[in-house]
């Protein structure tokens, strides 16, 4: 299986389908510290790190800004005091799609 973090996004069109659970069950064991959340019924992947102060949060999401316009894949990003938790989905589908879990794998190796 190619790591993650080694897969660059593709660009994803209105109507592709969301990641299976097989998809899922193969994708998640190598981005551990993250949790599939269900917002508005919609399955995203969320993380939240922790950091000193609020100038490492805000420094810090904005590498994981420059690496979203990189890969052309945004998240939401919450920054406050002393942590910074980044929410991956694909908008165009409503859900997961394997670029969530490669954007997921690749804020990871921000750390």
């Amino acid at each position: 299986m190619e790591e993650l973090v080694q897969i660059k996004c593709v660009a994803c069109r209105k109507g592709e389908p969301t990641a299976t659970e097989k998809e899922i069950a193969e994708f998640l064991p190598q981005i551990p510290e993250w949790r599939i959340v269900e917002h508005a019924g919609i399955k995203r992947l969320e993380r939240t790190y922790k950091f000193k102060d609020f100038s490492q949060a805000l420094s810090w999401a904005n590498k994981v800004g420059q690496l979203a316009e990189a890969e052309g894949h945004h998240p939401a990003l919450l920054t406050e005091w002393g942590k910074v938790t980044v929410t991956w989905w694909t908008h165009k589908i409503g859900g997961l799609h394997r670029n969530d879990f490669v954007m997921a794998a690749k804020t990871d190796a921000l750390d």
